[in-house]
């Protein structure tokens, strides 16, 4: 097994026996075989190898003691230089290895073979038996045994394959360190928070998702995933509680692969109907090639029904054409039975780091800009899209560029049956000003295909103001917008962060107090507390958020700030004001995490009478209002918003996030007025399931 182990193991190979010399090939000579007849060189090199290895060769003492018998197996080739050069090594003890190498390493430099005169390498084999004899008291039949010339390149490649698994390594948790990002959800991301935000730590932590490897600089993934570990010796009970389902790791590559689940069964106690489920399932996969490519993909084939709110809602973001509506933050679904809804999802991506300060991912997903539960700036609510990411870390400084392909599906935006395309670019720079401080500037621009100009190229210079580039292509031809974050450290246990958003801003009419419709934007303010009241793992976060009338909408009919009638910044779109407090604890594999949001909301009317803007629908034109000054937050129908959620589970496996959980929500819906959109209800909504957790799913709409 072990000749048969070298021959596969060898790159090139000769058809010639070293007792066969062509007219026109010479083996490499020794010194002493310089004066030997052609026909009797390969006997030569054999005897002179063997003398040598002999004479040099010295039998390690584990060796000795144990009274080893055996062999030591050796590929090794003669260069076109005449340097002899270890090419595999096959032995019972690494002793005995270390030992045979030592002597190739003494060889002297030789006449290397050669072919019709010009120089050529030549592979050999060669086995040393253990204990170590006397060549000179061998037949010259048994020497020819122990030195070969490599041959038969069809015996080598047929055992390619087999060859393959003789690579295979235990499984090292390569993730955790590589390009791969970790997948963001609010819960997993608060267990290491605290840790990328300590005070004096040079972290970057509004753009997300985050890198392993940029998490694994302040906390010990790999660490934490064993301290939870069962430790079973039972094979089901590894992949149930602390594995991967597969997971395998050669030379220079790695990859997983995990089911994905999400079931659910529960119940809206006001719905018409008896149930609420929803039916997922799915397999992950990601991997590794090298150090620089990571590779990851998510495939979800999923059925479901949802509390009345929910549904209601997914159906009014519909399309156009059949399909009666679009799971929020999923995708287009079709109809499934009579009341259900049939919504497949794929998410993919590369992931390639050229540089140590550089990483550029390729893929069709969501990203996040904000250190906090929503976002002003670009969220993660609305359907996965194509993206294109550029992140660069150096000093103290992160600038992170996406460039994204989204989607108009109304009918009124539809071009021959298709979806109209529409494009985004952002750019984010983070700036770790001092030790506690950090501040971010954003900038974000929408075009369409007007005039066909595709995807303008103008938006792929990564450093260009995205304003200029607007005036430059006519006023009407993009959508930009401007914003801010920042975040102060006052401990390694409370930080303070906020967003501000710009769409368009009127000095002139802030002085003149006449609250005009031109001063669209928002803001937003919130405090985390870590270890809350000296409570391990105890999260306690705050925030406010608020966005005016009109702010992400635009005067032509695709430019608004969205995708699948989605919105891709705040979930509510504009012209609300929102509090949130939220609560996560875990002690080892428990977790609990409790929501509660109060917020009010203008809604528009659209009853025919009364069919104007009031802001709040960031799809319709802006040019549709009713007034110009006077504008409020909360105008049109005001409608007062709670939303209380809590959920608490157990974490079955750590590898894969496959969660037990326990969901129960409660939400109060009062409009000061009554359409056919906007009316009055309450929702108690309880559900039990099982969910593999790779994304935040938003049902506080």
């Amino acid at each position: 097994m072990k000749r048969t182990l070298l021959l596969v193991l060898s790159f090139f190979t000769l058809t010639l026996s070293a007792q066969e010399i062509s007219n026109y090939e010479k083996p490499p000579v020794f010194p002493k075989c310089s004066d030997k007849p052609v026909d009797s060189l390969a006997n030569c090199f054999i005897k002179e190898l063997r003398q040598f290895v002999y004479a040099n060769f010295k039998t390690p003492n584990i060796v000795d003691q144990d009274n080893y018998q055996g062999d030591v197996y050796v590929l090794f080739e003669v260069t076109v230089e005449g340097t002899f050069k270890v090419v595999y090594t096959d032995a019972t003890y690494n002793e005995l290895k270390t030992a045979i190498n030592d002597v190739f390493n003494k060889l002297p430099k030789i006449t290397p073979a050669t072919y019709n005169g010009r120089p050529i390498f030549k592979q050999y084999s060669y086995k040393l038996a253990i204990p170590i004899t006397d060549p000179e008291e061998e037949t010259e039949s048994s020497q020819l045994e122990k030195i070969d010339e490599i041959s038969s390149l069809e015996k080598q490649v047929k055992q390619e394959y087999d060859n393959l698994n003789k690579t295979i390594k235990p499984y090292e948790d390569k993730e955790y360190n590589s390009t791969l990002n970790v997948p963001f959800t609010h819960s997993s991301y608060s267990r290491f928070d605290r840790s990328m935000n300590l005070v004096g730590t040079n972290s970057h932590t509004a753009s997300k998702p985050f890198m392993y490897n940029d998490v694994s600089k302040y906390y010990d993934v790999k660490a934490q995933k064993d301290a939870l570990k069962k430790g079973s010796d039972s094979w089901w009970q590894q992949k149930l509680f602390d594995e991967h389902l597969v997971q395998l790791q050669g030379n220079n590559y790695w990859f997983t692969i995990d089911p994905i689940f999400d079931l659910q069964v529960g119940k809206d106690f006001e719905a018409d109907f008896n149930s609420t489920y929803n039916n997922t399932r799915g397999f992950y996969v990601q991997g590794g090639l090298g150090k620089q490519l990571s590779f990851s993909a998510s495939v979800y084939e999923s059925q479901g029904r949802f509390a009345q709110y929910f549904n209601q809602y997914a159906e009014s973001l519909k399309g156009f054409g059949p399909d009666p509506a679009i799971i929020p933050g999923r995708g287009i679904a079709k109809r499934f039975k009579t009341d259900s809804y049939d919504y497949p999802v794929a998410e993919a991506y590369l992931s390639y780091s050229p540089a140590k300060f550089i990483n550029i991912q390729f893929g069709h997903g969501k990203n996040f800009i904000g250190d906090g539960y929503r976002s002003l700036l670009l969220g993660d609510v609305a359907s996965p899209s194509p993206f294109l990411k550029l992140s660069t870390n150096f000093w103290k400084i992160k600038y992170t560029n996406t460039w994204m392909w989204l989607k108009d599906v109304r009918p009124e935006a539809t071009q021959d049956k298709a979806f109209l395309t529409k494009y985004m670019a952002n750019h984010y720079l983070s700036w770790n000003v001092s030790k506690r401080f950090n501040l971010g500037l954003f900038e974000s621009v929408l075009w369409t295909n007007s005039n066909d100009r595709g995807f303008d190229i103008n938006y792929l210079n990564p450093i260009i103001f995205y304003r200029a580039i607007e005036f430059e292509t006519g006023q009407g031809a993009g959508n930009a917008i401007m914003g801010a974050t920042a975040k102060y450290k006052f401990s390694d246990n409370v930080n303070v962060y906020g967003q501000f958003v710009l769409d368009e801003f009127s000095l002139g009419d802030i002085k003149g107090g006449e609250k005009s419709w031109k001063n669209k934007y928002g803001y937003q303010i919130g405090v985390k507390y870590y270890n809350a009241f000296k409570v391990d793992n105890l999260f306690l976060q705050f925030e406010y958020n608020r966005v005016r009338p009109y702010t992400y909408s635009h005067n032509t009919i695709v430019l608004n700030y969205g995708h699948n009638n989605q919105s891709m910044a705040h979930l509510w779109g504009a012209n609300f004001s929102e509090a949130i407090v939220v609560g996560r604890y875990n002690y080892k594999r428990w977790f609990a995490d409790a929501k509660l949001v109060f917020g009010s909301k203008g809604f528009d009317y659209n009853n025919g009478t009364d069919n104007s803007s009031y802001g709040g629908d960031i799809y319709r034109d802006y040019n549709e209002r009713p007034f110009d000054t006077g504008v409020e937050v909360g105008q049109g129908i005001k409608a007062n918003i709670f939303h209380a959620e809590l959920q608490s589970g157990y974490l079955v496996n750590p590898v894969t996030n496959l969660k037990l959980f326990a969901y129960l929500s409660y939400r109060n819906f009062d409009p000061n007025a009554t359409t056919v959109s906007t009316f009055k209800n309450d929702t108690l909504w309880l559900s039990f399931g099982l969910r593999t957790d790779l994304f935040n799913w938003y049902f506080d709409f």
